[in-house]
């Protein structure tokens, strides 16, 4: 059985900044890491791999050359191979050009070892759209099962896995032919501590780099910003709660002083009988 694992380089949003000139994420002001939903997509392929024998589990993921790093981070955690996909033709992907380009991957990748399952965090810390899981899935003609909270079951012989997932009114559980794309929440496992073996297999471990070349039929009027039909017009902080004016004098005066007040500001008054 394979399992491909789809994670993303993101900036530590605990720590980054806004830069005030350009209302833009400062990513210099913190480290890049593995998105945190995204490892524990790759703990939770480890440890299906821990209950039924012969799973191998590979990760993917599109970025700059410096996200090589996160591909070693995953096989810290566990995976047995990486792909990175890295070239400026992805520059500026949305969701839905993102997901495109990692299809293709998707596509090589079966090419060399069928795929049986992919899995893909519930989303992103830098984007929050939860969007690329759902496309890929669309895009292979697979069923997608989105914020999985538990694999309890993973049949080899009748190609299905059984899911618990969480809805807004309660769970469901699920039962799934693969090939089949989960997109999971953090409450699906505890990252455990990574073993000696995989953290010196992780140091000497250089990932697969492939360009849009090597994707094979691609259309690149697909991919980054010219495949890209969303874009960020603008960011922003949230303008910080100002303290408020303390009216003083007698009833009469904090009246007129508020009439005042709220005339200035443009407000409409209601006035109760």
């Amino acid at each position: 059985m394979h399992i491909v694992v789809c994670v993303k380089q993101v900036p530590d949003t605990k720590i980054i900044k806004i830069n005030p000139k350009t209302n833009t994420l400062d990513r210099r002001s913190a480290p890049a890491i593995l998105n945190p939903y995204d490892a524990h997509a790759v703990q939770e392929a480890v440890r299906m791999k821990r209950l039924i024998n012969d799973v191998y589990i590979s990760v993917l993921s599109m970025g700059p050359p410096q996200a090589n790093a996160i591909i070693k981070k995953s096989v810290e955690i566990g995976a047995d191979e990486g792909y990175l996909i890295s070239d400026r033709a992805f520059a500026g992907a949305d969701t839905l050009a993102t997901s495109y380009a990692l299809s293709k991957a998707l596509d090589k990748i079966a090419s060399i070892r069928p795929i049986d399952m992919i899995l893909c965090g519930k989303h992103a810390i830098d984007g929050d759209t939860g969007q690329v899981g759902p496309g890929i899935a669309r895009r292979l003609d697979i069923p997608p099962v989105t914020n999985v909270i538990e694999v309890t079951e993973l049949d080899k012989k009748k190609q299905s896995v059984v899911v618990k997932r969480k809805l807004s009114n309660g769970y469901q559980l699920l039962q799934i032919q693969l090939p089949c794309l989960l997109t999971v929440e953090k409450e699906i496992n505890e990252i455990e501590y990574s073993p000696l073996p995989n953290m010196l297999k992780a140091a000497r471990y250089e990932p697969v780099v492939w360009t849009v070349n090597d994707l094979g039929d691609v259309d690149r009027t697909q991919l980054g910003l010219k495949g890209s039909p969303t874009i960020v017009g603008k960011m922003f902080t949230p303008p910080k709660h100002e303290g408020g004016k303390r009216l003083e004098g007698s009833s009469e005066e904090q009246v007129k002083e508020l009439i005042k007040c709220l005339l200035e500001e443009k407000k409409e008054l209601f006035y109760v009988k």
